[in-house]
């Protein structure tokens, strides 16, 4: 385990009492990195916040279990059920065998293109639900910004700490455990970016409604909040991200990248490709992972 003295990739540091995040981050050339988060709630039934993705399983699972004895997990609340969230759910069902898996109906259907859910350890947690875990009451509640309609955040009031899931995604520079160490540049110009990058969709709402969800997220009053996609934020960092997040609708759609933008990287990957490694030529994935081989071309 680490501190935010001495932070590393997935070594879990505490945010809170019996909080606990792992961090992962992936590179995003040419916007820096993306946080790939996970989180932890020790307490007296431990609870483990979405189950990490496929590409580290060994190392993520080796740094859950440095949290809490997989034996002691009581609960698996599942946000949704994209890779990064749900990627390693059936091993940790199979290592955590008291474990009962909160999730919805949708969530099941959706994973069952890839696996079967063992439906007789789920229990369904909706928007507004809460679970007993104990020393502690969970709340799930829907986020103002997503990009699975599945989705459900997790609110600790015990901790004050809030799972926003994908609400509050930003690029960072470098991975980082706090929002704290971003510019006031850095912070504003990645909200804007992450929220219009995995809700693309906010462009379209009236500003009036959306605020009002924004504004009812925010009456959680985390002290806390923390995310898949973002490092954690505190005091006047989440009041700021909450007026950011206002202003999305305002904003027009992020633009994406082209094959003009590609291109560069493609011709370097086919060049690395020629000394014996193999790419496929044309995937965006291979080559953002190859990035390495043409450093100046995004």
């Amino acid at each position: 385990m680490t501190t935010m003295e001495s932070f590393d990739l997935l070594q879990p540091y505490k945010i809170a009492e019996e909080t606990f995040v792992i961090p992962w981050a992936l590179e995003a050339p040419p916007v820096g990195h993306f946080p790939m988060n996970s989180m932890v709630i020790r307490g007296t039934e431990p609870v483990l916040v979405d189950t990490g993705a496929p590409a580290v399983r060994s190392q993520w699972l080796e740094a859950a279990w440095s949290v809490v004895d997989p034996l002691d997990v009581r609960w698996i609340f599942l946000t949704h059920d994209d890779r990064d969230h749900a990627g390693n759910l059936l091993a940790v069902l199979a290592e955590c065998p008291n474990a009962t898996l909160l999730t919805t109906w949708f969530s099941i259907g959706r994973m069952a293109e890839e696996w079967e859910t063992p439906v007789n350890r789920c229990r369904f947690m909706t928007d507004g639900d809460t679970i007993d875990a104990g020393d502690r009451t969970l709340v799930a509640k829907r986020p103002p910004l997503y990009d699975n309609p599945t989705t459900r955040a997790l609110f600790d009031p015990k901790a004050n700490v809030l799972w926003a899931v994908d609400t509050f995604a930003t690029n960072v520079p470098t991975p980082m455990p706090e929002t704290a160490a971003l510019s006031p540049d850095e912070f504003r110009d990645g909200q804007f970016f992450g929220g219009r990058l995995v809700s693309p969709w906010v462009a379209l709402l009236d500003a009036q409604k959306f605020g009002a969800v924004v504004t009812d997220f925010q009456h959680l009053n985390a002290e806390v909040i923390a995310g898949c996609h973002c490092p954690v934020l505190r005091g006047a960092q989440i009041s700021e991200a909450y007026d950011l997040l206002r202003q999305l609708p305002g904003i027009p759609p992020w633009a994406e990248f082209t094959q003009a933008d590609l291109e560069p990287v493609d011709g370097g990957c086919r060049e690395l490709g020629a000394t014996g490694t193999t790419t496929p030529v044309g995937d965006v994935t291979a080559a953002v992972a190859l990035q390495g081989c043409c450093p100046t071309a995004w």
